[in-house]
């Protein structure tokens, strides 16, 4: 009796033992490459969605993978990797008793991965996920599609605001509303650092601003201008435009030797327009009374264009008060006067400075002549009557 009751504890033993062995499935399934042809050697990650656990495995030279041993009834993710780049992965694989080999063709995948792709894009644009696409994602790969998207929204209302606040400068300037264009200037410089073109706007509407002050007022404008200009260099140091906007305030500040060394990067940068670019600033010297400065201003546009015909002009007209009255009232004028007011004509017979040009020579004493004829213009040829 006692020998079967013993015999009964132990099967009863065994009975339990075996009941309390867990469930155990496998997952496998073969990789192809774009080729058609088996992957060797990829990457497969198996990882349970419900309770935490990773099964890794690789593929063998025939391409096919598989791992035995993961727990039945599990949800899990398999996911392939290449050079440590997920190239693919399959959401969702339940683990049961008829399980279905978990393959991989990389030539459909690059496909879907394409138009996934093309979701992933419009989803940042709009801002929304498909349910469709939200359920293909993985937990990780959604809260990284959310952070796009909330980071895409955050841009696109920066954008806006840089936007609308730049067009407001663009009016107020438009108005001359200085302070109102500084303002909305500064706010988009604030949005957006980096932008060269709002530093530029902002160091013309602080000169603009200056030209309306006196004393510390002035000196603090435009030297803000001055900031402003150098900003914008820094970002785009390559633009003649900004070197030489850059001068007329150094100009405008009495920092000559800076302004000459601006101007000059602005020339060799645009050969082509460097005479404008002294021209302009002759402009300006002439309207601040530096008559000396604005002489050899418009004296180096001469040089750089020679057939700038505004320019000699110009450079006639700071020589004119250079000139000598006798006791007789006789003007004498300093070297260079006439030709210059001659050369004007000479380039610009009709041109808006002709007839102030005659004048001054005749002031001058210097005989005028009563047509002058465009070097450029083609040479009429007479023919005599026999």
């Amino acid at each position: 009796m006692k020998v079967r009751n013993l015999a009964m504890f132990a099967a009863g033993m065994v009975f339990l033992a075996f009941t309390s062995l867990a469930q155990i499935a496998t997952i496998e399934g073969n990789v192809k490459g774009v080729d058609g042809k088996p992957v060797q050697g990829v990457v497969v990650k198996i990882t349970r969605t419900d309770i935490k656990g990773e099964y890794p495995t690789k593929t063998d030279k025939k391409g096919h993978y598989i791992y035995m041993g993961v727990p039945f009834g599990g949800t899990f993710n398999v996911a392939i990797f290449i050079d440590g780049k997920q190239v693919d992965v399959v959401n969702g694989v339940r683990t049961t008793g008829d399980m279905k080999p978990v393959d991989f063709d990389l030539k459909a995948s690059q496909k879907d991965n394409t138009a996934k792709n093309a979701e992933f894009q419009k989803a940042i644009e709009t801002g929304q996920m498909s349910k469709e696409l939200e359920r293909s994602l993985t937990p990780e790969q959604k809260a990284q599609m959310e952070k796009e998207i909330k980071d895409k929204s955050e841009k696109l209302k920066k954008r806006n605001e840089l936007n609308d606040s730049f067009n407001a400068g663009m009016a107020a300037k438009e108005a001359k509303q200085w302070d109102q264009a500084v303002a909305a200037f500064t706010k988009s410089s604030e949005l957006d650092p980096t932008q060269q073109a709002v530093w530029a706007q902002l160091g013309e509407s602080y000169t603009r601003l200056a030209e309306t002050k006196t004393g510390p007022e002035f000196d603090t404008n435009i030297q803000k201008a001055l900031d402003a200009y150098a900003k914008a260099i820094e970002l785009k140091p390559e633009d003649p435009a900004s070197h030489n906007n850059y001068a007329l305030a150094l100009a405008k500040a009495k920092k000559f030797p800076e302004m000459q060394a601006e101007l000059k990067k602005a020339a060799d940068l645009d050969p082509g327009n460097g005479g404008k670019y002294y021209y302009n600033l002759g402009a300006l010297l002439v309207n601040s009374n530096q008559a000396e400065a604005a002489g050899e201003a418009f004296k180096k546009a001469i040089e750089l264009t020679p057939t700038y015909a505004d320019a000699y002009y110009q450079y006639g007209v700071t020589l004119v008060g250079k000139a000598q009255i006798g006791s007789d009232g006789k003007v004498t004028p300093v070297p260079g006067t006439v030709e210059a007011f001659q050369k004007y004509l000479e380039l610009q017979p009709n041109g808006p400075f002709a007839q102030s040009s005659k004048e001054m020579l005749t002031t001058l004493g210097s005989s005028v002549q009563t047509q002058f004829q465009n070097p450029n213009a083609k040479k009429s040829t007479t023919t005599k009557k026999k």
